[in-house]
């Protein structure tokens, strides 16, 4: 009988591995990456599509076309192409990313003959029906009208614009921008973006050879690129002189905090260490950021950190809500966060600590296909391999005190901050 008054024996992660994937080219050369599982007849097929190049005089046109992709084609209309889905029992989204913009379908086996023309079709003969244009304008701006009232959501957008300049990163689309959307517009745009030579096909779940040939038949062979290929650059990130913004409400009871530093991507080597550095300041519900200012001085529900770490920008940010009235004693404490970082080395035990939970929680996501099929999409498009994520591991393994105390003194400079406080000050 097991004896529940003893905990398990600690076991440590030494090493996590990853599925390396299938790679096969359809007829138009477009690359498809295939993550084999014979567990259940589900497949879920992924188009990725990079953004076109940021245009400031029409900022919206990608996450536009992203939202209204499946509002109608030259054949159906988005009841029908809704209807249709739902009957085979299965899903099809259209998600707009900062980098990469995506159509996934989760479809099974023996409805792909049905399920698959019905993304074909969304892919090549969408419409952009004027009447879901003004729909899609008239609902967002009610949307825009609702969050610009929420305190959080106007620190993001005041703290990304501050960082990323007028960059696809730092837009924060304004009601005007909506009602000057134009269908011809995203017609064009579509069809520059949604081509065999700007997209990645992912594939996870149970792939047989037929379901391999069906896709090469409709999205290989009949599926052509026409003139150039588009640009998918983004413009350079010119970030703001100003490091302080102050956005006043004077009924506020919360004031929304967002501040943070350029950081560097995951395609840079000091990568894996940063975010040790992160979860002990604020990467996890016991990080220091959360025992001091929500455990200890009770100024917020809570608080965090991260990296963000986009194609062509980085940035390390700490985000909460705290009291009004404590606003600028929790900055304080912060900023005596960053200090202790940059002045002491962190102890043996808290360190072993987050090392096991970011290894645990690497290893936790790996729980299906479909999981390993995500890490490696992370890779993929950062132009790493998937040796990255043993690197990554060992790094995390062998870091330091005493490299994160010299990492925390060259990137958590306090003064290099931006800092956004709405609300009360």
């Amino acid at each position: 009988m097991t004896d529940r008054t003893t905990a398990p024996e600690f076991q440590a992660i030494n090493d996590i591995s990853l599925i390396e994937p299938r790679h096969i080219k359809l007829a138009n050369g477009c690359n498809v990456f295939c993550f084999n599982s014979g567990g259940q007849e589900l497949l879920r097929v992924e188009w990725i599509f990079g953004n076109l190049r940021f245009n400031t005089s029409k900022p919206l046109l990608n996450q536009a076309i992203m939202a209204l992709l499946t509002e109608g084609t030259q054949k159906y209309t988005s009841a029908q192409i809704a209807d249709k889905i739902d009957f085979y029992g299965a899903f099809l989204q259209a998600d707009y990313g900062f980098d990469h913009s995506q159509v996934t379908l989760f479809s099974l086996n023996k409805h792909l003959s049905q399920t698959l023309p019905m993304v074909k079709e969304v892919l090549t003969n969408a419409i952009f029906p004027q009447k879901e244009v003004d729909t899609y304008v008239r609902n967002q701006q009610q949307k825009l009208q609702v969050s610009l009232q929420k305190n959080d959501v106007v620190a993001r957008r005041v703290f990304n614009k501050a960082l990323n300049g007028d960059t696809i990163y730092g837009f924060a689309a304004e009601a005007a921008e909506y009602q000057a959307l134009n269908r011809s517009d995203l017609l064009e745009h579509y069809k520059q973006m949604f081509r065999p030579d700007n997209c990645t096909l992912i594939i996870a779940g149970k792939i047989e050879e037929e379901a391999l040939g069906m896709i090469n038949d409709l999205f290989g062979k009949s599926w052509e690129s026409a003139g150039e290929k588009p640009d998918t650059t983004q413009p350079e990130v010119a970030r703001s002189a100003e490091h302080l913004y102050y956005v006043e409400k004077a009924d506020a009871l919360q004031s929304a905090l967002r501040l943070g530093v350029p950081a560097v991507n995951r395609t840079h080597s000091d990568f894996p260490a940063l975010q040790v550095l992160n979860t002990v300041l604020g990467g996890y519900f016991g990080s220091r950021l959360m025992a001091n200012i929500r455990e200890d001085k009770g100024y917020t529900y809570g608080i965090g950190s991260g990296i963000s770490s986009l194609k062509y920008s980085a940035t390390w940010f700490i985000a909460s809500e705290v009291g009004a009235d404590v606003c600028k004693a929790a900055i304080a404490e912060v900023e005596k966060e960053l200090d202790l970082l940059k002045s002491e080395v962190i102890g043996e035990d808290e360190l072993a600590l987050v090392k096991n939970y970011m290894l645990g929680s690497l290893l936790g996501s790996l729980e299906n296909i479909f999981s390993h099929a995500d890490k490696f999409k992370n890779v993929y498009f950062a132009g790493l391999d998937l040796d990255y994520y043993k690197r990554y591991t060992e790094k995390v393994k062998a870091v330091t005190a005493e490299e994160l105390k010299a990492l925390a003194g060259q990137y958590l400079n306090f003064d290099n901050f931006y800092k956004v406080i709405v609300g009360k000050y």
